[in-house]
């Protein structure tokens, strides 16, 4: 491992210090080749989508689990399994989805029931970091996924909104205790999915980009870097990838079984190696859950390492992410845990398969 002198020093060398935040500093430096990110995304909130009666047009049965809920939909005994499972699994960081979830001392109007409280909140970031895991927030701030953010989603792009979502970060920035990382994102904002929505609100063109560099320049402002999902790259990878700054880190994200790379009609893979050629920084998001076609795919996890193994620089293949896409309550327990089981495995294999940088 690089020490921080010989890090600056070649960082100076290239003519990159004056430009890096200290945050970024301390990101490369533990993602030195020696450690990778092992991640798992948890729900603390799972208001998402907007309410409505969304049917899935594969087996026609209603998706309930997307609609909205006015009370906090978390189970504790589930919550601590699943912290305990990362550790067992020897992750080193989780994601929380903060959303509606808590009670924030700048807008507290946005919590749900039983919401937890910002001191509550502080507690459980010091007992992850005590049990070796980096806590890391997570705002989505897509308009196909704030319902969260109440009546301030049928506010985007005002006066109004910047200042609530400036003032949502810092609070949350502070809350982590300067967090290295912020995950804001900004999937799946397009038309098409939200077909099913009552209310749609979708930025195109460049008000997305503004709006997005308004968001980015929010977290580096608090010397994180902000964490997106790479979807966009799928639907205007031209303009995508003249306009992303490689500040950003990228997690594009598949959850199917196929992996085939010279496969140039699946947009999700042919996404990862696009990022790659480009120079991103990835964190790969694979998961494991049941699918539209009720059926479980327990090769994703390892199948997107061993993707990024075989095709990323090291020196940007940050880590991976792990999903349920499920909320924290007992009916998906299984669900969840089974899937750190699996991402626990995927680092087992990782360890002793790693292509040398």
């Amino acid at each position: 491992m690089n020490s921080r002198r010989t890090f600056i020093k070649n960082a100076a060398a290239a003519g990159l210090i004056t430009a890096m935040p200290d945050s970024m500093i301390a990101f490369a430096e533990a993602n030195s080749p020696k450690e990778k990110i092992w991640a798992s995304l948890i729900h603390l909130s799972f208001n998402m989508w907007e309410d409505n009666n969304y049917v899935n047009p594969e087996n026609r049965k209603m998706v309930t689990l997307r609609q909205y809920d006015p009370v906090l939909r978390v189970s504790e005994p589930l919550w601590n399994d699943s912290i305990k499972k990362m550790a067992a699994e020897k992750l080193n960081m989780v994601v929380i989805d903060l959303g509606d979830g808590v009670i924030y001392d700048s807008h507290p109007e946005i919590a749900v029931k039983n919401a937890w409280t910002t001191s509550r909140l502080r507690a459980e970031v010091a007992k992850l970091r005590k049990m070796g895991l980096e806590p890391i927030p997570k705002l989505n701030f897509s308009t196909a996924h704030d319902t969260w953010l109440k009546d301030y989603s049928k506010m985007v792009s005002t006066e109004t909104y910047y200042k609530v979502c400036k003032e949502l970060i810092a609070e949350v920035v502070d809350i982590f205790g300067k967090p290295r990382l912020f995950h804001i994102g900004y999937d799946e904002e397009t038309a098409n999915d939200q077909r099913y929505f009552d209310y749609a609100v979708i930025r195109q063109h460049d008000l997305w980009w503004k709006d997005f560099h308004f968001f980015v320049d929010e977290v580096e402002k608090h010397n994180a870097r902000a964490w997106i999902w790479s979807d966009m790259a799928w639907h205007n990878p031209d303009v995508f990838f003249k306009k992303m700054p490689k500040s950003v880190v990228q997690s594009n994200w598949y959850y199917d079984a196929s992996f085939d790379k010279n496969d140039m009609k699946n947009k999700f893979i042919q996404a990862y190696l696009r990022l790659e050629k480009e120079g991103y920084d990835q964190i790969p998001c694979g998961g494991y859950f049941e699918n539209w076609w009720d059926k479980f795919i327990d090769t994703n996890i390892i199948d997107t390492v061993k993707l990024a193994n075989e095709n990323f620089t090291d020196s940007r293949f940050l880590g991976f992410l792990h999903t349920s896409w499920r909320p924290t309550t007992e009916p998906y327990r299984a669900t969840i845990l089974d899937g750190l089981e699996l991402t626990g495995d995927a680092k087992k294999w990782y360890k002793k398969n790693r292509k040398k940088a």
